[in-house]
């Protein structure tokens, strides 16, 4: 039996995911209604600049198991008006002042959209003239670009929260939550399909760890998460303990050292712990940083900071966890979310159980916005009824495939190494546009991975040069010092 034609498509997500979903299934011309749902004030997810200082950390044992983001309450009859809702949901970003991508911009942009060639001073000064990396200002006017353009701006709804997505027959019902600037308004809409372009970076994930709450409450602000940093200047003369070995743990522990800006050294929990696969753990051989092992406890009085080894580190102002986020979905109840990952999504866009349900995004880390464009394409072509699924078997039997080699856990949606494998699959089952409608997806360029790669060698070899800078520097401040004696 056929299914109807799908013409109404509800987009929750106005972020660099959801920027292209819009385009992607404009491109089709054949929905009648796309309406796009967005939490934040405007276009740019992540990358969107916050005006205010986050707020503090709460209810530590929810983040630690991963229940923090629930649902709120929602009013019996719709439609409704209420009070504004003081529960945290997690919406700020992770963006500070002088914040740059890590990734260089080829593989990061789009394929019919190149991101601005505007570089920062510092960046070149890093990096050189030909420089590949943007500060964050840069990427979010980039997104901002992609819906602006073609009146797609109409389509959205911004400072609007998704609060329920379910099934009701053939339809999908959509509960909205708009916020206002006293109460909170509250409605339904249906549509023939949704596709989630939510992102997974949003919730922190911090480990339990004992009298870290205590610790908190004692100076608040003391705990923060990675997310929630915002420049070197709060923490000025400050004994700082930053706990991770990837990503954003390198960068503010690095930044923290190298600028002097803390008490020196800064403290990271390091050892034993893998670094990032793409950068390794060249940021944290600073001369000005000491690594230790994973924290036992924290005592609240003394502000001590207590580690598996039996050392400690006494008189700790900051305690700063970049230990990844965890991904949630509160408002989709029935769809589960086990180990970091949406399980049976094929090619990690459409839902088994139900192909008007689709994802963009829903992958780690790794030339993640070519990776959305390819995901929104296919996503576009499935809803338009051009693109040819495999059998719920053969999905079934995808994932099973790849559960075996990666595991069922974050490692799943990993694409890397094998981009130019994935991007290929994806592009075959979307297929070309039919009468110049659709967008067209190019051939996978092994020149993106290269330039990928690419751009780690160049931070690494930033951390290298930097850190035997610092050394030089310290010995050079020894030496003064017997100098005098």
């Amino acid at each position: 039996m056929s299914r109807p034609p799908i013409k109404r498509v509800a987009v929750i997500g106005a972020g660099p995911a959801g920027a292209i979903a819009i385009d992607a299934l404009a491109q089709e011309k054949t929905f009648d209604i796309i309406r796009v749902f967005e939490r934040r004030e405007e276009a740019g997810g992540c990358w969107i600049g916050d005006k205010v200082r986050p707020p503090t950390l709460t209810n530590f044992p929810s983040l630690a198991n991963r229940t923090a983001d629930t649902t709120l309450p929602i009013p019996p009859k719709l439609p409704a008006q209420t009070s504004k809702s003081d529960r945290p949901r997690f919406t700020e970003s992770s963006v500070y002042p002088y914040l740059e991508t890590n990734v260089d911009h080829l593989p990061m942009s789009f394929s019919q959209e190149s991101i601005p060639t505007d570089k920062t001073d510092k960046s070149i000064a890093l990096h050189g003239p030909e420089t590949p990396f943007r500060h964050w200002t840069v990427m979010q006017r980039y997104i901002k670009s992609l819906v602006e353009r073609n009146n797609y701006e109409d389509l959205i709804s911004y400072n609007t929260t998704v609060e329920l997505v379910e099934k009701v027959g053939t339809e999908w019902k959509l509960v909205l939550r708009k916020e206002g600037k006293e109460k909170d308004y509250w409605w339904t809409e249906y549509f023939d399909a949704v596709v989630v372009a939510s992102g997974h970076y949003w919730v922190p994930y911090i480990p339990a760890i004992e009298g870290l709450d205590e610790f908190e409450k004692g100076r608040p602000g003391s705990v923060i998460h990675s997310k929630h940093f915002r420049g070197r200047e709060y923490f000025k003369n400050k004994r700082v303990v930053v706990v991770g070995a990837s990503v954003s743990a390198a960068d503010i522990a690095y930044d923290l050292a190298h600028s002097k800006t803390a008490d020196l050294p800064v403290h990271t929990i390091t050892v034993g712990h893998a670094a990032n696969g793409y950068f390794g753990g060249g940021a944290f051989e600073h001369p000005r940083i000491q690594q230790h092992p994973s924290i036992k406890s924290v005592c609240p009085k003394t502000r001590t900071v207590h580690l598996v080894d039996g050392k400690s580190i006494p008189n700790v102002d900051s305690i700063i966890f970049g230990t990844g986020y965890t991904w949630t979905m509160p408002f989709l109840p029935n769809v589960e979310i086990r180990n970091n990952r949406v399980p049976e999504l094929y090619q990690h866009v459409v839902y088994q159980k139900d192909p008007t349900l689709l994802f963009v995004g829903a992958v780690g880390a790794g030339l993640t916005f070519k990776i959305f464009e390819w995901q929104a394409v296919l996503a576009a072509r499935v809803l338009a009824g051009r693109a040819k699924l495999p059998s719920v078997q053969e999905m079934k039997e995808w994932e099973e495939k790849r559960i075996k080699a990666k595991g069922d856990g974050v490692k799943f949606t990993m694409v890397f190494p094998d981009f130019e494998e994935y991007f290929e699959d994806v592009r075959k089952l979307a297929g070309e546009p039919e009468n110049e409608a659709g967008r067209r997806l190019p051939k996978f360029q092994r020149e993106w991975f290269r330039a990928f790669m690419d751009g780690h060698e160049l931070r690494k070899e930033m951390w290298r040069r930097l850190n035997k800078e610092a050394r030089d520097e310290e010995e050079r401040e020894k030496g003064v010092f017997k100098a005098r004696l």
